[in-house]
C-alpha cells in the first residue's frame, strides 16, 4: 500500500541528517520537496498562513528523492526519514467521541481493567447501552433523560457523561514535537497487559481555530492503565512514542474538505509476529460530536494555542477479538505491524514496542530552535 494519497497537497516533515534537523516537505509528481525556508521554517508557520494551499503549492524547493526511498530508510538520525507532519503545534486528543467505543470504556471502567471480566460485562450490558446510545445528540434533553434512566439502573458512568452530555473529553495527548511520523515504532508503558491501536483522524489547527487540514493517528491505549481509575489518564496515554501521527497533513482546498473529514472511512490491520491478524474500521459519519464542534470546545476565549495544535478525533473501534485465550479479547504483543489507512489520507504505519525500549525523545523545542537558528532560519 502507498504511504501517500493519490492527490492533494501534502505537507509534513522529513529528519534531513544534513541539516541534522527536520525539514518542511511537500510531494510533487512522486517525489518529496524541501520547502523549508525564512518564510516558512516550521509546518506551524504553513498552517498560520491565509493560503497555506497557495504557498505550498508555489514554494520554491528542492527535490530531495523519492516517496518511496524516503519511507523505506530506516527511521534514525543518519537518514532522510518522515516525521510526524506537525512541530509546534500542542497534541490534543478527544475521547468518547463514538458510541461504540463509548460503550467499550464503560465496560473497561466496570471491569476495573481486568480483561477477563470484561466478556461477562460486554455480555450483560454492552448491547444494551450501544443501541439505546447510538442515534442520541450529547447535551440534549434526550440525553439527558437517558442519563436519568442509567443512573436508576446503576449504569451511569464518567464516559456516558462526555460520551452524551454537554461537554466533550479534550485531554494533552503527547507533549509537543514528541510524536512519532510514519514507519516508527510506537511504544507501550510495560505497566500495561491490555491495550490497543486507535486509528483517528487528526485535525491541523492554527491558533485562530481554523481547521487547515487533516491525516492519520493512532492514540496508542492502554486499557487497564485508565480502566483502573480515568485519574491516570495522562499516565496511560502520554508516554514515550505513545502518539503516531501522519503520514503528511492533507490541506484543504476544493478538492478536500471538512465534509471529507465527515465522511472519511479509516481501515486497520494489526500483524502480528505470531501470525494474529486484526482487521477493524473506524467511520467518521458515526462520530457523535462534529468535528467542528470538538475544535470549538477546545479553542476559545477559555483556551489558546499561539502555535496552533493537532487534535485527534476519536475512534470507532474498539477491538473485542480475542487472541490468546477465549473471552480475553485483544492486546498488542511486541513486534505487531499496525496500518492505519484511509484513501483520502494514505497510510500510517507503525510498529509496536515498549515504551522503554524505543528511542528516547531528546529533539525539544530548544533543540529545533538552535537548530533553525544555526542554518539561518530565523
Amino acid at each position: 500500500m502507498l504511504l501517500l494519497p493519490a492527490s492533494g497537497c501534502l505537507v509534513g516533515r522529513v529528519w534531513n541528517p544534513d541539516a541534522n534537523g527536520p525539514c518542511v516537505v511537500t510531494v510533487r509528481g512522486g517525489n518529496v520537496w524541501d520547502i523549508t525556508s525564512k518564510t516558512a521554517p516550521l509546518v506551524r508557520d504553513v498552517c498560520e498562513m491565509a493560503d497555506p494551499v497557495g504557498y505550498v503549492s508555489s514554494a520554491p524547493g528542492i527535490d530531495i528523492g523519492s516517496v518511496e526511498t524516503i519511507a523505506g530508510n530506516e527511521v534514525s538520525a543518519s537518514n532522510l526519514h518522515f516525521l510526524a507532519p506537525c512541530d509546534l503545534q500542542a497534541i490534543k486528543a478527544c475521547g468518547v467521541t463514538f458510541a461504540g467505543s463509548m460503550v467499550e470504556r464503560v465496560i473497561e471502567e466496570q471491569a476495573a481493567g481486568d480483561p477477563d471480566k470484561a466478556q461477562d460485562i460486554r455480555a450483560r450490558i454492552g448491547d444494551r447501552i450501544g443501541a439505546s446510545l447510538s442515534n442520541i445528540e450529547p447535551g440534549s434533553k434526550e440525553a439527558e433523560r437517558v442519563k436519568a434512566a442509567l443512573i436508576e439502573e446503576g449504569l451511569w458512568s464518567q464516559y456516558l457523561e462526555v460520551g452524551i452530555g454537554p461537554d466533550a473529553e479534550v485531554f494533552s495527548k503527547a507533549q509537543t514535537l514528541s510524536a512519532m511520523g510514519p514507519m516508527a515504532q510506537v511504544g507501550l508503558h510495560p505497566m500495561s497487559s491490555w491495550n490497543n491501536p486507535e486509528p483517528e483522524v487528526v485535525l491541523a489547527v492554527s491558533s485562530t481555530g481554523r481547521i487547515v487540514g487533516a491525516t492519520l493517528g493512532n492514540d496508542v491505549n492502554l486499557r487497564d492503565v485508565e480502566g483502573r481509575s480515568a485519574l491516570l489518564l495522562s499516565k496511560a496515554k502520554d508516554n514515550n512514542a505513545s502518539a503516531a501521527i501522519g503520514p503528511m497533513i492533507r490541506l484543504f482546498d476544493d478538492d478536500f474538505t471538512l465534509d471529507d473529514v465527515r465522511r472519511a472511512e479509516l481501515s486497520l490491520k494489526v500483524t502480528g509476529a505470531d501470525g494474529f491478524v486484526l482487521n477493524g474500521e473506524s467511520s467518521m459519519a458515526e462520530i457523535s460530536r462534529d468535528p467542528e464542534d470538538l475544535v470549538r470546545q477546545t479553542i476559545g476565549r477559555h483556551h489558546q494555542y499561539p502555535d496552533g495544535f493537532m487534535l485527534y478525533l476519536g475512534t470507532l473501534f474498539a477491538p473485542t477479538q480475542d487472541r490468546d485465550t477465549p473471552g480475553g479479547g485483544f492486546t498488542h504483543k511486541v513486534g505487531d505491524k499496525v496500518e492505519i489507512s484511509s484513501p483520502d489520507l494514505g497510510c500510517l504505519k507503525n510498529t509496536v514496542d515498549l515504551s522503554t525500549t524505543c528511542p528516547e525523545w531528546q529533539f525539544g523545542v530548544s533543540h529545533l530552535m538552535r537548530n533553525l537558528a544555526a542554518r539561518g532560519l530565523l
